[in-house]
């Protein structure tokens, strides 16, 4: 899929999940990096509050979808926060190894490390190095 197609899904994903959540918590998207780590690709996604429990990713190909969803208080007063579930697609910004994900959560971050297909070469440091 290409770029325009891919943010029109997620366009209406997350228009079926807001009709399907009427009256619920609501639905909401956390913000994503993605780092290029010479090595490996790392996504960054905020996600403070939400159940690690609920957390589910699924590779297909170059596209990345990532779920899960946050609590909100039953007796809440006041509301700035967004909460219910969330969906992200995503696409991979350049090839990884299939299957090759692991995931952590710190400080509300999951990073979620992913080995590359064609690692980056630092021409700076090989120059240094043939010196």
């Amino acid at each position: 899929m290409n770029e325009p197609v891919l943010a029109r899904l997620q366009q209406l994903m997350t228009l079926r999940e807001e009709v399907e959540t009427l009256g619920g918590a609501g639905v909401w998207t956390p913000p994503a990096d993605w780092v290029d780590d010479q090595t490996h690709l790392l996504l960054l996604l905020d996600v403070p509050g939400v159940d690690p429990g609920s957390l589910e990713l699924e590779e297909a190909g170059m596209d990345l979808t990532v779920a899960g969803r946050r609590e909100v208080p039953e007796r809440l007063l006041s509301s700035e926060r967004p909460g219910g579930t969330f969906t992200r697609a995503l696409r991979f910004p350049e090839p990884v190894l299939p299957q090759s994900g692991q995931a952590s959560l710190s400080g509300g971050v999951l990073t979620v490390r992913f080995e590359k297909r064609h690692p980056t070469i630092d021409v700076d440091a090989s120059e240094a190095n043939d010196e």
